[in-house]
């Protein structure tokens, strides 16, 4: 089970940190990370991160997303710096496998709003 937390609502160039906590058996997951769904819009993968830490971002949010995790508490956080509106979604954590270079998604906390004003 995925619990995320943080969000709401920011000014753009502002920031908002989102963070998302597993429970239960997590010794099958070795990748966490956020995806987003823009009113409109498939759900796209915004930054994605491994136990030891290699990071995977969506490029249009290289520079100004990070992914951060603990694993000892089974957490994972994106921190978001200098927000547009275009940012505006609902942001899913997630966590499933990677494996060979293909990544899996097998859960998904509920969603939480980002909205970004200009």
């Amino acid at each position: 089970q995925l619990q995320a937390s943080g969000g709401g609502l920011a000014q753009a160039g502002g920031s908002l940190r989102l963070s998302c906590e597993a429970s239960g058996n997590t010794n099958s997951i070795n990748y966490m990370g956020w995806h987003r769904q823009a009113p409109g819009k498939q759900r796209e993968l915004v930054a994605a991160i491994t136990r030891s830490g290699h990071t995977n971002y969506s490029d249009a949010m290289k520079g100004r997303f990070t992914i951060s995790r603990d694993n000892f508490a089974n957490t994972w956080s994106l921190q978001m710096d200098g927000l547009k509106p275009e940012d505006t979604a609902v942001y899913y954590c997630a966590a499933g496998r990677l494996a060979l270079g293909s990544a899996t998604f097998n859960y998904w906390g509920q969603g939480t709003q980002v909205t970004v004003s200009s």
